[in-house]
């Protein structure tokens, strides 16, 4: 089959198309998916570059991640083989793959044990296996393309949890980082649908598009934030903060939360190290939630979304699978809004085909 193959860890030099990849055999209680799309997220680029290793200087210490490694956290298909023990899944069956592989025996918010395409073959390719309870079924019905339906995982996933750890609602004010990307499009979308006021960060040439999507009030990245806050929404004013960035504006954006708010963490593409006044989180009775894990109702509610209309991801670009590079060069250069999706076969097909 065809596949980009992560070869070890490093530049984009470390990836590689090939075209005799062997198609994955399915245990009992696995699903063969054949993949119709999926996604470029930014854990492809962390694990690809060893990011996630405080000491990158040693990143072999990693012992969920093998090479050589498909990646590809994001994927749509339909089921292509059904191991004898699966009941319920069916040849044909249009399905979204969770990509958070659990340990059930640890702690609800806790229990990422890997990633698809990290500890386990992802997307990147024609053919994927999982356990059956991570190919969740899609009605045919849905109105969504197998391109739009593979940006609900691993992306939506991580904004829809964000908004259920906490608790996001009509009456809060929410602030939104990294809001052209795709969690941080998503979040401002998920937000909006709650019904909360938000108040989303991007540059100035994505306002538009972020606006447009369902952000009340958007702020650009390189401006006085604490400044613009105040104007916008009055000062300690927000609820919820949803942050993807982190780095140098983290002081800013925890000091305008109200007491009793809380900030949720979900990614750090600015800088994981930052500098907190620790009685500005004591004396404001602040929450602050760290989030690698999404529960399966975060997927299972994009689901019902999608298949109720009233969710459609936005996509800023489709390349074939063959220009995967091309792709996550794009990525990087974040001069996009939505998601950058790969077309492995005919993504941009209804899955009501």
């Amino acid at each position: 089959m065809r596949a980009f193959v992560l070869t070890g860890y490093g530049d984009y030099d470390a990836l590689r198309y090939r075209s005799d990849v062997k198609r994955p055999d399915v245990s009992p209680h696995e699903v063969l998916v054949k993949v119709r799309a999926s996604t470029v997220n930014n854990t492809d680029i962390a694990t690809r570059t060893a990011w996630y290793h405080q000491d990158r200087e040693e990143p072999g210490r990693n012992p969920e991640l093998t090479f050589p490694r498909i990646q590809g956290a994001g994927a749509s298909g339909t089921i292509e083989t059904v191991g004898e023990g699966v009941i319920g899944l069916a040849h044909g069956q249009p399905v979204v793959v969770d990509p958070f592989l659990r340990d059930p025996a640890r702690p609800p918010h806790a229990q990422l044990r890997t990633l698809l395409g990290k500890g386990r073959d992802g997307g990147f390719a024609e053919y994927l296996t999982v356990p059956a309870e991570y190919a969740l079924p899609v009605d045919r019905s849905c109105t969504l393309t197998f391109a739009e339906l593979a940006c609900l995982p691993a992306a939506y996933q991580t904004a829809e949890e964000m908004q259920l750890r906490a608790d996001v609602n009509s009456t809060q004010r929410v602030l939104v980082t990294g809001a052209s990307g795709g969690v941080g499009l998503a979040n401002v979308e998920l937000a909006a649908m709650r019904g909360a006021t938000v108040v989303a960060v991007a540059s100035a040439a994505k306002h538009e598009e972020v606006r447009a999507r369902g952000a009340h009030h958007v702020i650009e990245r390189e401006a006085d934030l604490v400044g613009e806050l105040r104007r916008t929404v009055g000062e300690k004013q927000l609820h919820v903060i949803l942050d993807v960035v982190g780095g140098p504006s983290f002081p800013a954006m925890l000091s305008n939360l109200e007491p009793g708010g809380h900030y949720v963490a979900a990614g750090a593409i600015a800088g994981p190290l930052v500098k907190l006044d620790l009685r500005e989180l004591i004396y404001a009775d602040l929450r602050m939630t760290g989030q690698a894990t999404a529960r399966p109702e975060a997927l299972q509610n994009l689901v019902r979304y999608a298949e109720a209309g009233v969710l459609r991801p936005r996509i800023a670009a489709i390349y074939p699978l063959g220009e995967l590079i091309e792709a996550q060069r794009a990525f990087v250069n974040k001069a996009y809004v939505g998601k950058i999706v790969i077309d492995v076969d005919r993504a941009e097909s209804p899955i009501c085909s």
